[in-house]
């Protein structure tokens, strides 16, 4: 766990380390002030939306206080510069009317940059579950990451990441309401242990016409689970009763809890393989992982 906080920690530095062009020893540049016209943005920006509001705070804390935190920036021939981390502080300070702004400016070569944006993006505080979810993804498909190695990069447990990637799989109007700050990840990560998107559709729907907690939508899931269990119980044949009985048993011998096994008769069911904690997902993670290696 050391290890993941310590990654977290070095921030930027830790994604240049090992890309043929930067030493993660390298210390910094120095700051200076670049003429804000000769910078352009991130073609690899992950956001797509910026709070106009908040951008609206920013530019005038800036004309009070200056710039506060200097924007790290790639100098990309001749005296033109491209944003490694700092768009918002950046798009601030045009509205703020600055003509220069403070910046350190780094080597990074083009096949880092989307990771870095990526990386720097979600280590921030603002943004909403699905446009982190988005990033980890992109990090995954678009970076050659695997959980593992990404859960190391951004310093969050692999479950933490897997809890966010399983967001994606929600219909659309879930997403966009979580997005839209209607619903919290609280929320979502209730509704997408129901497997009928119809379903989970109309659970969203609840929510809003009611309010519910968090707790009331975890309840209601629950009993949705319990009435499909029952249902799919009085259409299975006694005889494969028993023997789906005796799987769910060794299932829960092999992961050391109890999995939780149901199947109809037409053949469509589910594994549920339930955990208490962290601590215990990753063990069903790593008794996965030598399965798949054995």
């Amino acid at each position: 766990m050391a290890k993941k906080k310590a990654a977290l920690g070095r921030g930027l530095g830790a994604l240049i380390e090992n890309t043929g062009e930067v030493s993660h020893n390298k210390p910094a540049s120095s700051i200076i002030e670049i003429d804000i016209s000769k910078i352009e943005v991130n073609p690899w920006q992950p956001r797509s939306t910026f709070d106009e509001e908040r951008m609206s705070e920013l530019a005038q804390s800036i004309k009070t206080l200056g710039i506060v935190q200097p924007l790290t920036l790639r100098k990309t021939g001749g005296e033109q510069y491209q944003i490694i981390a700092g768009e918002r502080r950046y798009r601030a300070a045009k509205l703020a009317g600055l003509k220069k702004v403070p910046a350190y400016v780094r080597e990074a070569a083009d096949d880092t940059m989307l990771e870095m944006a990526l990386v720097e993006n979600i280590q921030r505080e603002d943004l909403d579950a699905i446009e982190v979810a988005i990033s980890y993804q992109r990090l995954i498909d678009e970076c050659n990451l695997t959980q593992e190695s990404l859960s190391e990069k951004v310093g969050k447990k692999r479950s933490t990441i897997a809890n966010y990637l399983r967001l994606l799989r929600l219909p659309a109007e879930i997403q966009l309401g979580l997005r839209e700050r209607k619903i919290t990840m609280g929320h979502a990560r209730a509704i997408i242990n129901v497997e009928d998107p119809d379903k989970q559709i109309a659970i969203f729907e609840e929510i809003l016409k009611h309010d519910l907690s968090v707790r009331k939508v975890e309840e209601l899931v629950r009993k949705i689970d319990d009435d499909s269990k029952k249902r799919n119980e009085s259409d299975t044949p006694q005889q494969n009763k028993q023997e789906y009985n005796q799987l769910k048993d060794q299932l829960s011998g092999f992961f050391k809890t109890k999995v939780q096994f149901t199947r109809n008769d037409k053949g469509k069911g589910k594994i549920v393989i339930p955990f208490k904690s962290d601590e215990e997902l990753e063990k069903i993670i790593s008794v996965l992982d030598d399965s798949a290696k054995s």
